[in-house]
């Protein structure tokens, strides 16, 4: 994995509602980006589809809980899921830790690749949210 700056890694896909997907040979791992997890602070719950499950890109599919809020996670595409990540129910606060590696949420298999087309590059993400902050 590239990471970029080291916050926004550059073979990332990124969502305006601040999720990240990775895809190797069709199949996309999903989490939430640095950004979401600092501004949330600390994570207490997560909460995913089971696997099995379908996923709209651009519709909710699960909730984040932390400390400060809850809030909803947003699939980058479409495709079914095929693994949720089993350390989540236990250590939620590893995607504070690791938002690009160990805390990721789902892998999907992938409806139709051409939905990525439609995300961010890092640096198109990383203008994204200082504009946003502004």
């Amino acid at each position: 994995m590239s990471k970029g700056d080291g916050i926004y890694p550059d073979d990332l896909k990124y969502t305006k509602e601040h999720e990240w997907i990775t895809v190797q040979g069709g199949i996309g791992t999903v989490g939430i980006t640095h950004y979401a997890q600092s501004e949330l602070g600390d994570i207490v719950y997560v909460e995913v589809p089971a696997a099995g499950a379908p996923v709209v890109g651009g519709e909710e599919f699960g909730t984040v809980e932390s400390v400060k809020a809850v809030s909803e996670i947003f699939a980058p595409v479409s495709g079914e899921v095929l693994e949720v990540n089993p350390r989540l129910a236990a250590h939620p606060e590893t995607v504070n830790k690791d938002p690009y590696g160990d805390g990721w949420l789902l892998k999907i298999r992938l409806a139709d690749p051409k939905e990525l087309d439609a995300l961010m590059s890092a640096a198109q993400y990383r203008k994204y949210i200082e504009e946003e902050a502004n």
